[in-house]
């Protein structure tokens, strides 16, 4: 009895060795017939999430720290695009890296509802390291940050809560009504915000879009940043933009720094300056009798 158990359970081995496990194809070569893995995927972040470190021009996989928007954070992600094929990652006066900041422009603008320098915000971006970019990753992160203020020295601000939409209606973020600090010449040398209830001699007005051209560094390069800036000033308070509107308010114009705007940023934040008065409330739609012509 014993015998025969033996056998049977050696014949029993030798069908299982014959058929396999159920993957074997009967050929008597193991080597083929394991399905084969799936192929490796480059990474790429996640659009729509915040983050727990700070912003950055690099991100490698180790520092990437994706979390909810709900939780302590100093990052948002507005948008993640992809650059062309190109051997390395993007020098940051190269075409390719003005066309992802001008994406970014746009779809950050669209994110928060209105153009996001109109308030206190920052726009980066991010993208791989050269390890990522060898790897096969070929995209760019827009990153919006919330910083104290818009001027120069300005930090970021740990925030809680998204800011999709942050500036479609009024916000605490967008910049409005403001009280200068001098510097030598009698010139502006910065912009506190207040409330627009107080006495103030500037406001914000808008933003104005310098075209392609070099950083201004000379006098006669800031001439084209005031008369456009005076364009946006009229049309936010209703006024001729004539020759007299230099002598309704003087203008303040706060362009990108130079690596931001080799980078691609063009866009000048424009405030109107009352360096002869002050005034309580808003401006905007105040028309010719709330911003007169100067007199002496």
């Amino acid at each position: 009895m014993r015998r025969s158990m033996t056998v049977l359970l050696a014949v029993a081995a030798t069908a299982a060795l014959s058929t396999g496990c159920g993957s074997g194809d009967g050929d008597g070569d193991l080597t083929d017939d394991w399905p084969a893995l799936p192929a490796a995927a480059a990474f790429t972040p996640a659009a729509g999430v915040c983050q727990a470190g700070d912003a950055t021009d690099v991100v490698t996989l180790a520092a990437y720290q994706p979390i909810d928007c709900a939780e302590p954070h100093r990052v948002e992600t507005v948008h993640v695009g992809a650059f062309p094929a190109r051997p390395a990652p993007p020098a940051n006066d190269s075409a390719d890296l003005r066309g992802a900041f001008a994406d970014c422009d746009a779809r950050a603008s669209g994110y928060v509802g209105d153009d996001w320098r109109a308030g206190r915000l920052r726009l980066s971006v991010a993208v791989p390291s050269a390890v990522g970019w060898s790897s096969g990753s070929r995209w760019y992160r827009c990153d919006l940050a919330e910083v104290n203020s818009v001027e120069a020295a300005a930090v970021v601000v740990t925030r809680t809560g998204s800011l999709r939409d942050a500036l479609k209606g009024p916000s605490p973020l967008r910049l409005g009504c403001q009280q200068t600090r001098g510097g030598r010449g009698g010139g502006v040398q910065t912009l506190v915000p207040v409330d627009c209830a107080t006495r103030h001699d500037a406001e914000f007005v808008g933003v104005w879009r310098a075209p392609e051209g070099a950083y201004p560094t000379r006098q006669a390069d800031w001439v084209p940043l005031y008369t456009g800036c005076r364009s946006v000033l009229s049309r936010y308070v209703g006024v001729p933009d004539d020759d007299e509107l230099r002598f309704r308010s003087g203008v303040v114009v706060r362009p990108p720094g130079a690596g931001r705007w080799r980078a691609g940023d063009r866009g000048v934040r424009c405030y109107l300056w009352l360096s002869h008065r002050t005034v309580t409330g808003s401006l905007k739609g105040a028309g010719p009798a709330g911003l007169p012509v100067r007199t002496r």
